[in-house]
């Protein structure tokens, strides 16, 4: 038997480090936290000092149990889990609950699963740091004690199953302004000049008037001013210039530039980002440094000098300006610098490369440009164009990498031909194109995380979730209106003639960025005006530095708590009690046909229009708002358009055709059958005639294409993309088949893939008893019987889960029908 233990947090990261160490060391995993706060109840004792009460869940009892086997027959019990708060809290939890024996237990720590990282913490081990221990325990207790305190009042005065948090609802609250500032922007037209000149030699290139007009009368005079002008260069200055690289990633840097540049969720960064650090690939993933190790400076340089040559390389330190920047950890960066590339997954290879290639244009040399700036004078009147070029003398870093940017519009300087003061150069053209000014724009994942470090809220383990979170709650959507046409006008002067043409232009996409729902602005609303301190912007920063004071030892995390919760506590007992009841309504007018109030608020099931109210004698009449419809914005005349649905069109083939609006959209109904409308269709411009069309499609795309093992097989368009269906099973269709011309061994092909996937995806299946685990999304795990599916953390040990376990996890998620059965009873007697 091995003489040491070593207790690290995931099965993926025991298997990497047990390659490093001798056949003295067993190397076994806690599956994250093996205990924590009850999920039922708040769980801290706010009498006695805040004391939390941590407990070991069901589906860790096992993992428990088993390292407690384990730990009785070794010398040393190694405690490896993360180098930061959450980790050492980890570690704690496991020294507590194995009930280790401190003189033989050591406390190791390492920046990255590398046979000389682990080598190096195994000859430096250290103690528990208890001061980390409580700044991760007063994260968890403040942070339980607002959620669970907050919700209930969400329940009591806006809706049942709401919930708040103290970094989730500040997030919430940052996109709700945006967007009422988005609402409340009016855009101004103004005319911007671009000329395109000539030189002698024929070689074109654009510039600016260095102002605008804000009329089209001024514009339109200003061309006409310039018809029959002659142009020359009256000044030209050329300068060097240099671009330096931007510094390693941090947790944060490296969700901004994964969304820019891959178009990663910021949750879906950080789960590949998890698979290369417990690979051994790179250093670990959640850090504020922008630091690298002398070693990793070095590594990077031997790189560059070898790909390519001495003059690129530069190396270099670099400082955080990030407002609270804590972990004295390095940036992320690869393990080993001559891996330009690895051999996995293709996602996880692609973020790889990223941080390669930001990790090594960080140490490369600066990039060096010849900026050039032109004036162009006319003779007929005193304004100036400019024209600005960029030439490239020395790639530098650029060899490898340019960071992204959230700008939309930011503009590229181009090349310019060769000119020089005195010439003369020639109008190909000038343009005055009316302009707009642009609205803030809305967050993106990127921009929101960009936002919070700014102003210090929150740290590089939470963004993550918070984001999640913000989205699973329906407190915020990503965007999906294409955006919409815009007239705009632009005068063009050509040939001494100016001429006018009406143009358009698409604006307000929001396709993916962050957009409130009315819930989210609801909830943000109440919590703002009852919970301002809460929701205030510097109290969450000032929450994050006493963190931060706690785990240099300098603050007591009771205390923290105390000071914090002496005037939390009374005010939420205070809203409880005396606060209206909130539903964001707004009362549009009046129904003309009854007179009554029409109004639209939140309903049990969402959004509603509401005719009437609940003191009249005849009863209230509601509808339910259109997915693309806000509390916020709708009109009265869209309000009073929801109480016209469902649109009956009148009979087709013996069934009864209607038009209405459902969950996933608008649809027309032909007796038990439903026909989604085309992208973009408004549900009350569809007549008998499209509905007929639409029917036709949809029996079309119905009918049977092929039959496989004596079975139908028929394809169709769902919410995610092309597929076909075969025995009750649905199999997407990807891009590698022609969907419209699918052979019979590409259905065939297609459908025993589908099985074999299901096939594997099933971990552990008790047939008899119709329960069995499958592997989900994101590495997680899901427990299944019939309708019941109970989602399984990814650091559930689902190998060793008995029969008994699972029942007992079921029979606790399943609903409880005690009182149905007593009702029976009672009328049986």
């Amino acid at each position: 038997m091995a003489k040491n233990l070593v207790i690290v947090e995931s099965p993926a990261k025991a298997k990497t480090i047990e390659k490093f160490l001798g056949k003295d060391y067993k190397v076994a995993s806690s599956f994250g936290h093996i205990a924590d706060l009850p999920s039922k109840e708040l769980g801290v004792d706010v009498e006695k000092d805040f004391k939390p009460k941590y407990i070991v869940s069901s589906d860790k009892k096992s993992v428990v149990k088993k390292l407690k086997d384990l730990v009785k027959g070794v010398e040393t019990v190694w405690l490896a889990s993360d180098e930061d708060r959450e980790g050492e809290a980890i570690a704690w939890h496991l020294a507590e609950e194995l009930k280790l024996d401190k003189d033989k237990t050591k406390r190791i720590v390492f920046n990255s699963i590398t046979k000389n990282a682990i080598q190096k913490a195994i000859e430096n081990p250290r103690s528990i740091d208890y001061n980390l221990v409580n700044a991760q325990q007063a994260r968890r207790v403040l942070d339980r004690l607002v959620g669970y305190e907050l919700s209930p009042v969400l329940w009591k005065k806006i809706k049942t199953g709401l919930s708040a948090g103290r970094v989730q609802s500040v997030s919430v609250r940052l996109i709700v302004e945006r967007e009422r500032e988005i609402k409340e922007f009016t855009p101004e037209a103004s005319f911007r000049i671009v000329a395109e000149f000539k030189n002698e030699e024929g070689k074109t290139f654009k510039a600016r008037l260095g102002k605008t007009f804000k009329t089209k009368e001024e514009a339109k005079a200003f061309l006409d001013n310039n018809i029959g002008a002659r142009f020359k260069i009256a000044d030209l200055d050329t300068k060097p210039a240099k671009k330096s690289p931007a510094a390693p990633f941090t947790t944060s840097t490296l969700q901004q530039e994964a969304s820019r540049k891959l178009y990663f969720s910021v949750a879906k960064t950080m789960n590949m980002a998890q698979r290369l650090y417990e690979a051994g690939l790179i250093t670990y993933m959640r850090t504020d440094s922008v630091n690298l190790s002398g070693e990793a400076i070095e590594a990077a340089k031997n790189e560059i000098v070898k790909s390519y040559g001495e003059e690129f390389s530069k190396p270099r330190n670099y400082s955080n300006k990030s407002k609270g920047a804590q972990e004295a950890h390095e940036a992320i960066r690869p393990t080993d610098m001559s891996r330009h590339r690895v051999q996995i997954e293709r996602d996880q290879a692609r973020l790889y490369e990223l941080i390669w290639k930001r990790t090594l244009a960080s140490q490369m040399s600066d990039a060096k440009l010849e900026r050039t700036n032109v004036k162009i004078e006319a003779d007929k009147h005193g304004e100036l164009f400019t024209a600005n070029g960029e030439v490239l003398k020395f790639e530098g870093f650029l060899k490898v990498y340019l960071e992204g940017t959230d700008e939309e519009d930011e503009e590229q300087a181009g090349m310019l031909p060769a000119l020089k003061v005195g010439e003369n150069v020639y109008e190909n053209y000038i343009t005055a194109t009316e302009r707009f000014t642009r609205p803030p724009y809305r967050y993106t994942e990127a921009s929101l995380v960009k936002k919070l470090e700014e102003l210090g809220i929150g740290r590089p383990s939470t963004y993550a979730p918070t984001i999640s979170t913000i989205q699973n709650r329906g407190y915020v959507d990503r965007g999906t209106i294409d955006g919409e046409e815009r007239k705009y006008l632009q005068y063009t002067l050509e040939n001494s003639k100016v001429k006018e043409e009406t143009l358009t232009e698409n604006v307000g996409s929001d396709k993916g960025k962050l957009v409130p729902t009315d819930i989210g602005m609801i909830v943000n609303d109440f919590l703002v005006n009852h919970f301002a301190g809460i929701l205030d912007y510097n109290f969450t920063a000032k929450v994050e530095q006493s963190f931060d004071d706690i785990a240099s030892g300098e603050e007591d995390w009771t205390q923290m708590i105390e000071s914090f919760y002496k005037d939390f506590h009374p005010n939420v007992i205070d809203v409880e009690e005396n606060a209206e009841r909130e539903s964001g309504e707004r009362i549009l007018g009046k129904d003309p046909s009854t007179g009554r109030q029409l109004s639209v608020r939140l309903g049990r099931f969402g959004p509603m229009a509401q005719i009437g109210t609940a003191d009249e004698e005849e009863k209230p009449k509601f509808a339910s708002l259109l997915p693309d419809q806000s509390i916020d914005t709708i009109s009265y005349e869209e309000a009073l358009d929801l109480f016209k649905l469902p649109r009956k069109l009148g009979v087709y083939e013996g069934d009864e055709v209607e038009v209405n609006v459902g969950r996933f959209g608008p649809y027309v109904r032909f007796g038990k059958n439903f026909v989604s409308l085309e992208k973009g269709e408004d549900v009350f411009d569809v007549d008998m005639d499209r509905a007929k069309e639409l029917i036709s499609q949809k029996k079309k795309a119905d009918a049977p294409i092929a039959s496989y093992k004596g079975k139908e097989v028929t394809k169709g368009k769902g919410r995610f993309g092309p597929f076909i269906k075969w025995d009750g099973m649905f199999v997407n269709v990807n891009k590698k088949y022609d969907f419209d011309n699918l052979s019979q061994q590409d259905i065939e092909e297609l459908i025993e893939d589908k099985l074999k996937k299901e096939r594997e995806k099933v971990i552990q299946n008790w047939e008899e008893e119709g329960i069995r685990i499958e592997k989900a999304r994101w590495g997680r795990f899901n427990l299944i019987k019939g309708k019941t599916k109970i989602e399984l953390s990814k650091d559930t040990d689902v190998a060793s889960l008995s029969l008994d376990q699972v029942k007992e996890m079921i029979e606790k998620k399943a609903p409880k029908k005690k009182t149905a059965t007593k009702k029976k009873a009672k009328t049986k007697k």
